[in-house]
């Protein structure tokens, strides 16, 4: 089934629900690294979704409401997010389809409140799963 190809600068749009994490989510830019173009604007191909990176996001969860902070990222794509047949470079192009799998890598732990005396109790989870989806200016030009 045809869909639409994505191009440099496409959004990655992320869940704020990361199992028992609630990140205040941000999109992630993609960056096209494939030869062909369209208007002007590179095409996103197989691996360039690994190099969305959001820094900065706080969360906290149900037990750990002191807020922290990590990073989001894609994890796996889904199935119909690489093109089977649509390549360009000799590499897939990458397609809007579903959602992905995205990670959300704790660098400072969200804490809970100490139950008394002493200092707070820090997360000891170091990442999170959950997904997110792509948004694409391109509405033209579609892959499979």
């Amino acid at each position: 089934m045809l869909d639409s190809i994505l191009l440099e600068g496409d959004k990655a749009l992320f869940m704020p629900n990361f199992g028992a994490a609630i990140v205040v989510v941000q999109p992630g830019d993609l960056k096209g690294s494939g030869p062909a173009t369209v208007n002007g604007k590179k095409i996103c191909v197989d691996g360039d979704e690994k190099k969305v990176s959001v820094p900065g996001c706080t969360y906290m969860t149900p037990q750990y409401c002191i807020p922290g902070v990590g990073t989001l990222e894609i994890d796996a794509l889904a199935g119909d997010q690489k093109a089977g047949k649509t390549k360009t470079g000799g590499a897939p192009v990458l397609l809007k389809g579903g959602n992905f799998t995205a990670k959300f890598s704790v660098q400072t732990p969200a804490q809970q409140p100490p139950p008394g005396p002493g200092g707070p109790i820090p997360d000891s989870t170091a990442q999170y799963s959950g997904s997110g989806m792509f948004l694409t200016t391109n509405l033209t030009v579609k892959g499979s």
